[in-house]
């Protein structure tokens, strides 16, 4: 028979909000056990995202609630994750073995999109996922070189699946495994799209919980069309705090509205210097562009991460920061918006249609 003391651990739980997601433990349906024994709460969570190092971060905090609500026994926390396909556009079909495709886009240049991108996919690795990296900058790939992976080849596997490169924990595909580094592309339009799609469907990934595409810059025909091929569960803008950068970010936002695919949330780059000799923090960027356009769209802010020329050092040598320094500020800060990221994504419908067919309905 259940007693004061399992009540209170039962609505203490149901009533705890997750950091990661904003969301309580009841609207999540994390809770798998809770009961006290032998003078302790035993507790099972289960979260729609990777969960290395989560329970660390998460034991003092759930402690400290269930305290206030009347559980006086010890904790002892479980987590696991349970992550699942989300919904991608309603034309188009999700990938064979990878449950969920997101997209790092921006509405301009220069703003650290690619060192976003390869750090949330190293850090959802580091959490305990299973990642690729589809770099889709035809243009000016830069993957390779982030991850260690410049001048080789992927092979091919029975003359028809790429065989992609692994990196860090990570797979990964890009044309610049595929060219010479100093060739320039000079393809049109329709030849950029054609070989991303092939790319994307001609590679074995294998079985993946996350394919993280780091989209070409901007907003025209290109990076339209792909938005509209690429079978995506969500977006991530990345700006940086200055207004210039956010009215081009709002114009990406805009464009995954118009092809039904839902944008996870902001994250503003380069938000903070601080000086490697003084201290001295300073917003070289601006301040608040991130807040602004996050608050007008009614998403989520994922990130504020810093100006640090480390990251930029790290990244040309190939060894991105979330694994160069995992336990630096610097690290924590990319590790915590993937996080939100994932939070975010575990938010979302999941894809209860990819165990049927595609039916197709003709008037003949």
């Amino acid at each position: 028979m259940p007693t004061r003391d399992d009540a209170a651990l039962a609505s203490g739980l149901a009533d705890f909000v997750d950091p990661a997601t904003g969301a309580t433990l009841a609207k999540l349906e994390a809770v798998r056990q809770a009961e006290l024994r032998n003078g302790r709460a035993r507790v099972h969570l289960a979260f729609g995202f990777p969960v290395g190092g989560y329970a660390h971060e998460l034991q003092p905090q759930l402690a400290a609630h269930l305290a206030r609500a009347g559980v006086t026994a010890p904790l002892d926390l479980e987590v696991s994750a349970d992550i699942r396909a989300h919904a991608v556009q309603r034309q188009l079909k999700p990938m064979a073995g990878v449950r969920n495709v997101v997209a790092v886009a921006s509405g301009k240049g220069g703003v650290g999109k690619s060192t976003v991108a390869v750090n949330l996919a190293l850090a959802w690795a580091a959490q305990g996922a299973r990642v690729g990296v589809l770099d889709a900058d035809i243009y000016g790939p830069s993957q390779p070189l982030m991850l260690g992976l410049e001048g080789q080849r992927p092979r091919v596997a029975g003359g028809k699946r790429i065989q992609p490169l692994t990196a860090h924990g990570v797979v990964a595909m890009s044309i610049g495994f595929l060219i010479d580094a100093a060739q320039p592309m000079v393809w049109r339009g329709p030849m950029v799209t054609q070989a991303l799609t092939q790319l994307l469907s001609d590679t074995d990934w294998g079985e993946l919980d996350y394919l993280v595409v780091d989209m070409p810059p901007g907003t025209g025909d290109i990076q339209l069309t792909l938005a509209q091929r690429v079978p995506v569960s969500g977006a991530v803008i990345v700006t940086t705090p200055q207004h210039i950068a956010v009215a081009d970010a709002r114009k990406g936002l805009k464009m995954f509205e118009k092809v039904s695919v839902p944008v996870l949330g902001i994250v503003e780059n380069m938000s903070l210097h601080v000086c490697s000799s003084c201290g001295h923090a300073e917003a070289i960027f601006g301040e608040g562009g991130g807040d602004e356009m996050a608050r007008e769209y009614g998403v989520t802010l994922l990130g504020r991460l810093p100006l640090d020329a480390r990251i930029r050092e790290e990244a040309d040598g190939g060894r991105p920061t979330v694994v160069a320094a995992p336990e630096s500020p610097r690290a924590a800060a990319y590790l915590a918006m993937a996080r939100r990221t994932a939070g975010a994504l575990a938010l979302r419908a999941g894809d209860h249609g990819a165990g049927f067919p595609k039916i197709v309905v003709e008037d003949t």
